[in-house]
């Protein structure tokens, strides 16, 4: 059962009094929308397909710590995880990203969150999906779940993958997301002013979108850490805490290790996922 903290100031079902213009609403995907990280959640649903890309473990894993430690960027090391789909027709890995974004992401979005999305949808407010994951699927999830613009990490687009595909552009985290985004805002509204997009509203699980939420009016924090619920706190934002399909943070790492390996099994799994 979820739990949420006080509701901020506002009603996400009806726009601002007076607003001579729509408002917003900016979500982030990985642990927001749903409980896990997309990229490694479609790594396995590709494994599950093409059981032979389990083998970028062989050289990913014993990379990955480097990441933690920041011997290498996180950068080069995104561009090292998306090895799995190594000599991938770029037909087929549209295929793949359209089912995984069709059949796959619905099951597993948070009910809450969804439901705050289709709150703002009602309402009139332009939507907008803004994910450090790679835009190659975000950019079909924003389709499928009726968002009005998205904005993702963009790896070069080839006919066939290679080993490390290249990053057009910033890795989309942080403060790349501000930039990223504000084609979709007021052509006159400054990021750097220090205002607030009008009858705006924020959704993110991390302290890293801390520079997207204060853009925003109001702003709902998904199963924050200590840190960022004191941040929030003290903001006046609410917290929101849905049922997670395992427990605390080593659940949820257990989920991950077997994601890239492909052996994650969804919960109620049917045969629409292969699983």
């Amino acid at each position: 059962m979820s739990q949420q903290s006080q509701n901020p100031a506002g009603d996400p079902e009806t726009p601002a009094s007076g607003a001579g213009e729509r408002g917003y609403a900016l979500f982030d995907l990985d642990h927001t929308l749903l409980p896990f990280d997309t990229q490694v959640l479609f790594c396995d649903f590709v494994i599950r397909r093409e059981p032979w890309r389990v083998l970028h473990v062989l050289w990913f894993l014993p990379v990955a710590p480097l990441g933690a430690m920041r011997v290498v960027s996180l950068r080069w090391l995104k561009r090292l995880f998306s090895s799995y789909l190594w000599k991938m027709p770029r037909e087929r890995l549209r295929r793949h990203a359209r089912e995984f974004a069709e059949r796959v992401v619905p099951r597993l979005v948070y009910p809450d969150v969804m439901a705050e999305l289709r709150r703002h949808q009602k309402a009139g407010r332009i939507t907008i999906l803004n994910s450090a994951s790679p835009g190659l699927y975000v950019e079909e999830i924003a389709r499928v779940l009726g968002f009005d613009h998205w904005a993702a990490t963009r790896l070069v687009r080839y006919e066939v993958m290679p080993f490390l595909p290249e990053i057009d552009g910033p890795n989309n985290k942080h403060g790349a997301k501000i930039p990223a985004m504000e084609r979709f805002l007021p052509p006159d509204f400054s990021p750097s002013s220090g205002d607030k997009l009008p009858d705006s509203w924020g959704y993110s699980d991390s302290a890293a979108d801390l520079p997207m939420l204060s853009l925003c009016e109001h702003a709902m924090m998904i199963h924050p850490g200590k840190k960022f619920a004191r941040v929030g706190a003290e903001r006046g934002w609410w917290s929101l805490l849905p049922e997670r399909p395992y427990r605390g943070r080593w659940g949820g790492r257990l989920a991950t290790l077997l994601q890239i390996f492909g052996l994650y099994r969804l919960p109620d799994s049917g045969a629409a996922d292969g699983a």
